[in-house]
């Protein structure tokens, strides 16, 4: 009997062990697939509304300030739905209707209306929010409609209108880009490691000679006056830019919140995407509002 037993002890071949099924568990492929296929959709995403975007922009008048209400409304929505508030449903309707007056006010009267009403509402959402956090939840919609005030204000602009908006919002981009590649590369001190742990101070130089190279030839392509301050001028635009997705990270990170939505495949929210252009906009706006008939750049 135990000769039989050996035998087949030595002709059948061990089960498996438990050592044996973490290697079959878990493969590293679907790892690498899953972000081949985010890169994939975030492309996808990019160059479905890239064409919208910018045939927006380059149409004006009231195509571009549909396509300004409608990022003012959801930006405002997504801010609203990432601070905590008693009553929620509440404080987002105020807020988007509190926005969409906003923007009417800032086509029939200009900025100072349309921040007047939104200061306004913030105040409103605030109350009708509630909660703890009520003075940040209405900030919200102040913080969105200066931005959205100063993008309408140079879109607006005669003549040179165009030419602006695609400065400011070509070296947001370009700043991102450069920002990504320098980091990447190069590496270095984190410029906020309790914010946003990924940003380096040589992502932020690499973002600022990006958005600099790409404000001299916007500056170029429409004829400006002064490419050379517009070179200037772009790296304080990435800098500003910069700041505003700090800030954004910021209120994300104090809530524990990823995205600022889901509206965009790959990409976020509607807030993920243009928090450097709302803090960049209106510094422009001011900037050419104040010195450009001085300096005659553009």
């Amino acid at each position: 009997m135990k000769s039989s037993t050996d035998g087949n002890a030595a002709s059948a071949p061990p089960p498996p062990g438990p050592a044996e099924a973490p290697e079959a568990a878990s493969p590293p492929l679907p790892v690498k697939a899953s972000r081949a296929g985010d890169l994939k959709v975030r492309v996808l995403s990019a160059v479905v509304l890239a064409p919208v975007v910018l045939g927006a922009v380059w149409m004006g008048g009231w195509v571009f300030h549909a396509l300004m209400a409608f990022s003012a409304v959801v930006a405002v929505s997504e801010w609203t739905n990432m601070v905590p508030s008693a009553r929620r449903l509440p404080a987002r309707l105020m807020a988007a209707i509190g926005i969409m007056i906003a923007v009417m006010a800032q086509i029939a009267a200009g900025p100072a209306a349309a921040l007047g009403v939104a200061a306004a509402f913030a105040v409103l959402t605030g109350i009708v929010g509630g909660g703890k956090d009520r003075g940040l939840l209405g900030f919200g919609v102040l913080y969105v409609a200066v931005g959205m005030a100063g993008l309408m204000w140079l879109r607006d602009l005669p003549t040179v209108g165009l030419s602006l908006f695609l400065y400011v919002m070509l070296a947001i981009w370009a700043t991102d880009i450069g920002a990504y590649a320098a980091g990447r590369s190069i590496g270095g001190p984190k410029l906020a490691p309790r914010i946003s742990p990924k940003k380096t101070w040589a992502g932020l130089l690499g973002g600022m000679v990006s958005a600099s190279l790409f404000g001299w030839l916007v500056a170029l392509a429409f004829g400006a006056a002064r490419p050379d301050v517009a070179l200037a001028v772009g790296a304080v635009v990435a800098v500003v830019g910069q700041a505003g997705d700090l800030f954004e990270s910021a209120v994300k990170r104090r809530y524990n919140v990823k995205d600022s939505g889901q509206l965009i495949p790959g990409h976020g929210g509607i807030l993920d995407r243009i928090d450097g252009l709302l803090a960049a906009a209106p510094v422009l706006a001011l900037f050419h509002a104040a010195a450009g008939s001085v300096l005659s750049w553009w």
